[in-house]
């Protein structure tokens, strides 16, 4: 199958740069590009896409606020790569938030280019929990506070004993194979663990799954 990338980016020679990459590979190829939020909106309305290369910082409209009303559409939508040029970038966190499945660094290289474009097509994370956590450590200090008390049941209860110790597992950055060794469980089973915890949560992936571990303080930052 041929993965269908979108570039949303303001600067035309990276959108070139990107859809030469792209264009060069067999099993993908560039459906559209747009130079905005707004336009991109727009135009992948209409554009079917699987993956889609979106720029941080915009004019119009910046990726955080494209990504978070392009995942609200109706499914299916497509899975969203963040573009930052700072590695630890508050921008980058809110896109996470929104849905993004992950951030690439502009100045990666081709072939970590590639390789997240298929990481996503395929289901997982482009970027690692352990590095979503040291984003997250950088920018402690403006997460919101944690859910007041109501009568809103925990989300928490909603996971088995199990499922919660795989979750904490997840959130230090471990792969299934190392959740599994630690456990004493098979890779398959954990894979089925962690796709329960998503759904039981609504999340998206297991970088969604980091954020919302921070934000309900099940961990904390430097732990």
């Amino acid at each position: 199958m041929t993965i269908r990338v979108f570039l949303v980016d303001d600067q035309a020679l990276v959108r070139a740069g990107f859809a030469m990459v792209i264009g060069a590979q067999e099993d993908m190829h560039v459906v559209g590009e747009a130079g905005d939020g707004a336009a991109a909106l727009a135009t992948l309305a209409t554009t079917p896409a699987d993956v889609v290369l979106m720029d941080i910082r915009m004019p119009r409209m910046d990726g955080v606020e494209a990504t978070r009303q392009l995942l609200s559409r109706p499914e299916p939508t497509p899975k969203v790569i963040v573009l930052t040029t700072f590695d630890l970038d508050e921008y980058a966190f809110a896109a996470l938030r929104a849905g993004a499945s992950g951030f690439l660094l502009k100045d990666a290289s081709p072939d970590d280019l590639l390789s997240a474009i298929r990481s996503i097509h395929g289901g997982d994370a482009v970027i690692a929990p352990s590095t979503t956590r040291r984003l997250l450590d950088h920018i402690a200090a403006t997460l919101p506070a944690p859910p007041s008390a109501s009568d809103e049941p925990d989300p928490l209860t909603l996971l088995t004993e199990r499922e919660r110790e795989v979750l904490l597992e997840l959130v230090r950055g471990a792969s299934n194979a190392e959740i599994g060794e630690r456990l004493f469980l098979s890779e398959g089973t954990v894979k089925t663990h962690v796709g329960r915890i998503l759904s039981k949560l609504d999340l998206r992936d297991r970088v969604q799954a980091v954020v919302w571990a921070y934000e309900h303080q099940l961990v904390r930052p430097g732990e």
